[in-house]
């Protein structure tokens, strides 16, 4: 059974929200949540991250192009794929959606095919994505998780910080790699941050899930922040 997509519509014209959704919707493999303004869209996020955005841009309080700075500006979000579906079409209006971050620019009147197929193209990009990633955690997942875990960690009394069952001595590259990886930083971000090699970044990993005793990365931040490593 293929894994099924979630996507975000948000736009304040509700003709505009229902048309999308039952069209997008009649592919089985898609699932669409709509909002009426970036207000709900982002009550909406904090409960469950989609797969894609599609946003318009004129909205009353938020904007579209506001919405998506709030996006870019929260690591869990930065790379959620972003499809604009508004009426500003002129060329100096797409060019101020791409420079903001959009990954597609669709002028109202559209034609649903073509958004169909900039919506196909876009998860497919994103799949491929996920498997280059070997695997591991994709990052607003991670994050979630690190989020979640520090806020169990603050606010449960039963989770205060405790000392390693063990004495861990980390070498202060080791030490580097922990606190990256406790932000969300894949290998790849790690290694551009660091400049080093992705190998050098995967031996690290191996490493501290060594002196540590865990098995993921996400086991690997729930023990560092339970034992005070890393902020």
């Amino acid at each position: 059974m293929s894994e099924v997509d979630k996507i975000l519509l948000v736009d304040d014209e509700p003709g505009i929200r229902e048309s999308v959704q039952a069209y997008l919707g009649d592919n089985e493999n898609w699932q669409v949540e709509v909002a009426s303004n970036a207000k709900e869209a982002w009550e909406k996020l904090q409960q469950d991250t989609p797969d894609l955005i599609i946003s318009d841009i004129m909205m009353p309080e938020v904007n579209g192009l506001e919405f998506l700075a709030q996006l870019k500006g929260d690591i869990r979000f930065q790379n959620l794929p972003v499809v604009f579906l508004t009426a500003r079409g002129m060329t100096s209006d797409r060019i101020e959606g791409y420079t903001a971050g959009c990954d597609a620019y669709l002028p109202k009147p559209f034609d649903v095919d073509e958004l169909e197929a900039i919506v196909r193209n876009l998860l497919e990009k994103k799949k491929q994505q996920k498997e280059n990633t070997g695997g591991n955690l994709q990052l607003d997942e991670l994050v979630r998780e690190v989020k979640d875990i520090k806020d169990k960690l603050e606010n449960t009394s039963k989770l205060t910080i405790t000392d390693p069952p063990m004495s861990i001595d980390l070498t202060p590259r080791e030490q580097s790699v922990l606190d990256l990886v406790a932000q969300g930083l894949m290998n790849k971000e790690i290694a551009k941050t660091l400049e080093t090699s992705v190998r050098n970044v995967e031996k690290y990993v191996s490493r501290l899930f060594s002196k540590t005793g865990t098995n993921s990365r996400t086991e690997l931040v729930r023990f560092a922040l339970k034992h005070g490593l890393t902020e």
